[in-house]
């Protein structure tokens, strides 16, 4: 096997890669990345048909190709699809020519008297530095209660969800009431199936309040520079799940109440899986209140914004509780032949991480890669990018991305890393 001398090798070719790579070749270190499958696959294969961003187009901003300028996207106001998001990031790739290589995977990344050796494809690698941008999402988390249900019912992750058609007649329920869950039970909802959905704690945030959109005035608060290390809750809120909102139809509130005035059937928590029926705990109408409450707290935090810079804005039109679902302790029948049979069950519970090729001691005590801004704690050369809350709240997303690359870029910079010819 043949042995490459490379300073920096990038793992993932997806926006944080792309970006990273972009970083290092305006600062001519030379570098490789390796992807998996292709660029931008987890949003071609792991979103379902109707997914869009949630915030607007004109926070897309990755190192040297913003939304509005260099991409020339017509719509800042609006929120991509998924076929238009690939797009963009396939644009990116076309934009600077990173040296990617697709379908190669990287089978192991351990310590090296150089730094690190890779192993990728069928070639061996030994670099000073290794960035891993393959994000947080790479297993699908099932609760327990999935095995318990019965073979009849149809069994999804988020993941592997693309579109109503793709699942049996009959009642569906989606477990999670996060980002992923209201949107999925949204989209099922809208083409006229039965939907049940099992509310977790998951907040609410609002999409439009005073004439703008919230994104825009979180934007003027500062909201998003806030830092991990001066937030709150410090490195928990990395754990913290995501105010749900959707851009779907040039962006809305998602109103759980008028689902449920329209037929979405709200339970709480899944408790319980027997062989008649599944069933759910009383805390339904606690954690619709308590989304709806978050919801108002933002609005009130834009109010006090507004007055304390004498800012011009319309008025609020105030919210009111269109309708309030019945509480209590729920269940569904799990009978084949019932009049409304349960046909699937969309698991909307999340991911969690795995690095089986990452050799390294770089992880903490919830096998998660312990770093500060993105430089491990524990291994030096060994970087991360990509994350939720790694810096910032948009760390793992289009508009934080570009400023933890950059950051991550030149600390490799002031590695003493030069430009040099390699065996490639």
């Amino acid at each position: 096997m043949k042995t490459h001398y490379i300073p920096v090798v990038i793992v993932g070719g997806s926006q944080a890669g792309l970006a990273a790579s972009y970083c290092l070749q305006q600062r001519g270190i030379e570098h490789i990345v390796f992807e998996r499958n292709t660029v931008a696959n987890a949003w071609r294969d792991m979103r379902w048909n109707t997914f869009c961003l949630v915030t607007p187009n004109w926070q897309c901003t990755l190192p040297g190709f913003s939304y509005t300028e260099e991409y020339g996207g017509s719509d800042p106001d609006g929120f991509m699809l998924r076929d238009e998001i690939i797009s963009y990031i396939e644009a990116y790739r076309a934009y600077f020519n990173p040296p990617l290589h697709e379908h190669t995977p990287v089978h192991s990344v351990t310590s090296h008297e150089a730094g690190f050796e890779v192993l990728a494809g069928d070639q061996r690698y030994l670099a000073a530095d290794v960035i891993v941008a393959t994000g947080a999402y790479h297993l699908p988390k099932l609760p327990g209660l999935s095995a318990d249900l019965p073979t009849h019912v149809l069994q999804l992750h988020s993941s592997t969800y693309k579109d109503p058609a793709q699942l049996p007649p009959g009642d569906v329920l989606v477990v999670g009431s996060g980002q992923s869950g209201c949107q999925i039970a949204e989209d099922l909802h809208l083409a006229g199936r039965r939907v049940h959905l099992a509310l977790g704690s998951a907040p609410r945030a609002p999409r439009r309040h005073r004439g703008r959109d919230v994104t825009a005035w979180l934007v003027d608060m500062g909201h998003y520079d806030i830092t991990v290390d001066d937030h709150p809750q410090g490195e928990a809120v990395r754990h913290k799940t995501n105010h749900y909102m959707t851009g779907r139809d040039g962006g809305r509130d998602i109103d759980l109440r008028r689902f449920a005035l329209e037929g979405m059937q709200l339970h709480g928590r899944l408790q319980a899986v027997t062989e008649d029926q599944i069933e759910f705990d009383d805390t339904m109408l606690a954690n619709l209140d308590a989304a709806d409450a978050s919801a108002e707290r933002i609005k009130q935090e834009i109010d006090k914004w507004i007055a304390a810079n004498d800012i011009h804005a319309p008025d609020a039109e105030p919210w009111f509780a269109c309708h309030q679902p019945e509480g209590g302790n729920s269940c569904i029948s799990l009978g084949f032949d019932e009049p409304q049979n349960l046909a699937a069950v969309i698991w909307a519970t999340g991911f969690t991480s795995d690095y089986p090729w990452l050799e390294v001691a770089a992880f903490d005590e919830k096998q998660q890669i312990d770093h500060w801004r993105g430089g491990s704690r524990q291994v030096d050369g060994l970087w991360v990018l990509g994350l939720p809350w790694m810096v910032t709240w948009g760390s793992g997303r289009f508009s934080g991305v570009g400023r933890d690359a950059q950051y991550v870029a030149t600390r490799i910079s002031e590695r003493n890393h030069q430009p040099q010819a390699s065996s490639l």
